[in-house]
């Protein structure tokens, strides 16, 4: 099995795929363990002072303003675990939480929040047993941390609450942790406040998100292509020399694509001579534009990520030398700060949102347009086998407007609202958690979107008979009806067609069919 080593300098993409979609193995570097000890000292020297230090010997948030005595430390750091565990609503899925708490183990080993090594460790183990903790979709506000969701994961480590096991079923942790040799851990000084302040469950769906989204665009690629063809239209304007003068690097990217799907085609161009076409319509022709600046949205998203899983994400943090009057051995400090608020995350979740809503709203305007007789040059009203007695795809398209119509709503931002909270001491928050979890959501539906114009596209080539689609359009023709999806012919029961599509462009088998004639895709 597929191993990921944490050390202090942040983990990587692939790293969080492997770990919440692999499954993979954790371990700590020595590099990690090091900086944790070290951390460690800095904190222990403070908590032995009389003078009060955020989050080691004071309250949290509006009651950071009383001093915790030593005796009751301990206590407040399972108290703020307990209190915090507060979410409500649905479960959040495996592959999140992995992330989550994948996540939070990468900043706790950046040797900056002053967490013991044990406790390092057993978060890993936690991960490594396949222990998933049950977190709930509501209760972050995507600042002071997705303060909730990484609650509930500490009740874990604790041996508290209940958690779902390497076979799925929900038990309570502590039976968990036993059955698998973990003792739970006994919280100190800043240990509770540190498992819970941080951006990590946004970030995790953010960065599985790109990956979905990676393959999605690619799929968009090729529908439109599918569609550019069964419409017979002109793949000229795919040319590189108009993209070159216009330099958005992925509408240069999806126009490649597009016209490395159409190599060879037999029906490009073929315009019908009783209506001849100076140019497409615009769903067809700005299909690079459209896509493109998805594209091009998509790597400023990565940018976003890729800081965001180098940082260390916590308040406060543990920092070598410096001014601050919280100093602890050998001159370290611990500092208040606000580096955990999600804006910048949350704001990237919300484009990314934006521009899933209008590629679904595009591949639905292609839709529409093969199945209308008026429109299609050609082809028969809703591509039906005897229209009137077979209604074909009609349906097929409302199920896709109304898909669109609800990424249309997903894509109001989240990160547009704040609510103040803790008595106005958490004045303004980011909103990023729910941000995140509405992209989940639009990913989602904008995968059934491609499926339907992936469904429709190629029932309209195969009706264009006479006439030989590109050999990169026959493969995915081959591959899709050998996954189960029906081309034409009369009525059938439609749902179970769309499901195979569906999970057809979801495994990213659409894109492989395709890259088995032309070779990667951008």
């Amino acid at each position: 099995m597929h191993t990921v080593v944490v050390g202090t300098s942040g983990v990587t993409a692939s790293d969080v795929l492997a770990v919440a979609r692999g499954g993979a193995r954790i371990e700590l570097s020595a590099e990690a363990v090091a900086a944790l000890a070290a951390a460690r000292e800095i904190v222990d020297a403070l908590a032995a002072k009389p003078d009060p230090v955020y989050g080691v010997s004071t309250g949290f948030g509006a009651l950071a303003t009383r001093h915790i005595s030593p005796e009751l430390r301990a206590q407040l750091q399972r108290n703020i675990v307990r209190s915090h565990a507060a979410g409500m609503g649905p479960r959040v899925e495996r592959e999140v939480v992995r992330a989550l708490m994948f996540l939070r183990l990468k900043t706790v080993c950046s040797g900056h929040t002053g967490v013991r090594p044990e406790v390092a460790q057993t978060m890993a183990d936690v991960l490594n047993a396949g222990i998933t903790p049950v977190v709930h979709e509501y209760g972050s506000l995507g600042c002071s941390g997705d303060l909730a969701p990484l609650s509930h994961c500490a009740l874990t480590l604790m041996g508290e609450g209940e958690a779902e096991g390497p076979d799925g079923r929900v038990r309570p942790a502590g039976e968990l942790l036993a059955e698998h040799g973990i003792r739970p851990v006994e919280l100190r000084e800043k240990e509770g406040l540190a498992l819970l302040n941080g951006t990590d469950g946004m970030l995790g769906m953010l960065v599985m998100a790109l990956a979905d989204l990676d393959t999605l665009y690619k799929s968009a690629d090729v529908t439109a292509a599918l569609t550019l063809e069964a419409l017979l239209g002109s793949d000229k304007v795919l040319a590189p020399e108009l993209h070159a003068i216009r330099p958005h690097p992925g509408q240069g990217a999806s126009a490649a694509n597009m016209l490395a799907v159409l190599k060879g085609s037999g029906l490009t161009g073929h315009h019908q001579d009783d209506a001849p076409r100076v140019q497409d319509a615009y769903s067809v022709r700005c299909a690079p534009q459209v896509a493109g600046a998805g594209r091009d949205t998509m790597a400023h998203a990565r940018l976003v990520a890729d800081r965001e899983l180098a940082s260390a994400v916590d308040n406060p943090v543990v920092l070598p030398g410096g001014t601050s009057q919280a100093f602890g051995s050998g001159g370290g400090r611990v500092e208040s700060n606000g580096n955990f608020h999600g804006a910048p995350v949350a704001y990237v979740l919300d484009f990314l949102a934006i521009a899933a809503a209008d590629l679904g709203s595009i591949a639905e305007r292609r839709t529409d347009r093969l199945l209308d007789k008026n429109r299609s040059h050609g082809l028969p009203p809703f591509l039906a086998d005897d229209a009137g007695v077979d209604s074909g795809l009609m349906i097929a398209q409302y199920t896709q407007a109304a898909l669109v119509s609800e990424l249309k709503r997903l894509a109001v931002p989240a990160s547009a609202d704040s609510i103040p909270s803790s008595a106005m001491q958490e004045d303004h928050v980011s909103m990023g958690w729910s941000a995140a979890r509405k992209l989940r959501t639009a990913v989602d539906n904008l995968t059934r979107v491609i499926a339907i114009e992936l469904y429709a596209a190629t029932r309209a080539i195969e009706l264009r008979e006479g006439l030989t689609p590109a050999p990169a359009t026959q493969a995915v023709i081959d591959a899709v009806r050998a996954a189960g999806v029906a081309g034409p012919g009369p009525d059938r029961f439609l749902a179970p067609d769309l499901a195979a599509a569906d999970a057809f462009v979801r495994g990213g088998e659409l894109v492989a069919a395709v890259e088995k004639v032309t070779g990667p895709l951008q």
